[in-house]
C-alpha cells in the first residue's frame, strides 16, 4: 500500500503508526479505529458516514449519528470472537470520512450527492460499510450499487420502509425501498425484511412489500421461528447473488437503542442481531449500513455503541466473504 492512501502518525522515532494497537480514548475517533483514507486508491472495503436526517417524519438526530459511531467504535477490537474473523488481517479497510453533501436543505440534491459519492467508491473497487444518517439514504446508495443488476437484501427494521408519499415528498426515510425497487435496483424477491412491528395508521406499506413479492417476517413471528429457522429463511430468499445488509437500530428494542428517530417497543435484542447478522456468514454481501442512530436521544451513548457493534459484524462478514474465503453454511 502506498504510503500516502492514509494520514499517518509517527510517535516521533519513526516507528510507524499502528492504531489498532494505540489506548481506545486516544488520537482523532475514525470508524473502528481505522486509518482515514486520503484517496480511494489502495482501500478493500471503506467505512463512510452519511450525516444527514432531512428525510425523518418525526424526531431528527440522526444527522449526528456519523460522528458519534465514529466516537464509539473505539471501543472495537480487530478480532470478532463470534466469527473468528480479524477483518484487518484480511483486507486493507479504511474510514473514507463523511459523504459532502452541497445542499444541507434540499433532500433530492443530497440524494444526488450520495450516489454520485457511492458510484466512484464502486468504480475504485471498494465494498462500502455506512453509517446514517437516516434511511432515505439507502435508496441514493442503491442507485449506485445496484445500477448494473438489482440487488437483494437483508433488512432489519421495525418498518419495512416501502410507503408512498409524505405530506408531498417521496424521498423520506420510509420509502426508501419503494423507490429503490421502482428503480430497479432492488430485486424485491430476494429481499427479506425481519422484526417488522408497531402500530400503524394505514398498511400501504407492508401491502406493497408483500405484493412485489418482499418476505416480511413480523416480530411475532421472529419470536416465534426463533433466530436459526430466520436465517435460513433469508438465506433462501437472497440465494447467491450480490446482496445487501441494510440495519436499522429501531429494529431492536428500544432498551436496547433508544436513541433513534421513531422507536417501537417488542424488538429484537442485541444479541438476536448479532446472531442473525453472523448467520449471513458466506453470502455476498456486497454492502451494508447501519443506520437511523440519532444520538441526541440517548445520553448514556449506548445507541451509538450498538451501531458501531453492528457495522463491525457486517464489517466482519464482508471481510470474510470476499478477502477470506468465508464457509458456506
Amino acid at each position: 500500500m502506498s504510503s500516502d492512501t492514509y494520514h499517518k502518525r509517527s510517535p516521533g522515532d519513526g516507528t510507524p503508526y499502528e492504531p489498532m494497537k494505540e489506548p481506545r480514548y486516544t488520537d482523532i475517533a475514525t470508524f473502528m479505529r481505522a486509518p482515514l483514507a486520503a484517496t480511494l486508491e489502495g482501500v478493500d472495503i471503506g467505512l463512510i458516514g452519511v450525516p444527514t436526517d432531512l428525510g425523518v417524519t418525526n424526531r431528527p438526530g440522526a444527522r449526528h449519528g456519523p460522528r458519534e459511531i465514529r466516537n464509539a467504535s473505539s471501543l472495537m477490537r480487530g478480532f470478532n470472537l463470534g466469527l473468528g474473523v480479524n477483518p484487518y488481517e484480511l483486507c486493507r479497510v479504511a474510514d473514507l470520512g463523511d459523504v459532502r453533501l452541497s445542499h444541507r436543505y434540499d433532500l433530492e440534491r443530497q440524494n444526488e450527492d450520495i450516489e454520485a459519492f457511492y458510484r466512484s467508491v464502486q468504480a475504485a473497487g471498494i465494498l462500502p460499510v455506512s453509517a446514517g444518517g437516516d434511511h432515505s439514504i439507502t435508496y441514493p446508495i442503491f442507485r449506485a450499487l445496484g445500477a448494473a443488476r438489482p440487488l437483494g437484501m437483508v433488512h432489519v427494521d421495525a418498518h419495512t420502509d416501502t410507503w408512498g408519499e409524505f405530506f408531498g415528498s417521496k424521498f423520506t426515510h420510509g420509502a426508501p425501498f419503494r423507490l429503490a425497487v421502482e428503480a430497479g435496483v432492488l430485486d424485491p424477491k430476494r429481499t427479506i425484511q425481519i422484526g417488522i412491528r408497531g402500530g400503524q395508521n394505514f398498511v400501504d406499506g407492508i401491502e406493497y412489500s408483500k405484493s412485489h413479492g418482499m418476505r416480511v417476517v413480523f416480530i411475532e413471528e421472529f419470536a416465534e421461528l426463533g433466530v436459526d429457522a430466520v436465517i435460513a429463511a433469508a438465506r433462501r430468499v437472497v440465494g447467491d447473488g450480490p446482496t445487501y445488509n441494510s440495519f436499522d437500530v429501531d429494529g431492536l428494542d428500544p432498551v436496547y437503542a433508544p436513541g433513534t428517530g421513531t422507536p417501537e417497543v417488542g424488538g429484537i435484542t442485541t444479541l438476536e442481531a448479532q446472531r442473525l447478522l453472523r448467520g449471513l456468514r458466506g453470502l455476498d454481501l456486497i454492502g451494508g449500513d447501519v443506520v437511523e442512530v440519532a444520538p441526541p436521544y440517548d445520553q448514556t451513548g449506548n445507541t451509538a455503541l450498538v451501531g458501531a457493534t453492528m457495522m463491525f459484524e457486517i464489517l466482519c462478514l464482508i471481510a470474510d466473504r470476499h478477502f477470506g474465503g468465508a464457509r458456506r453454511r
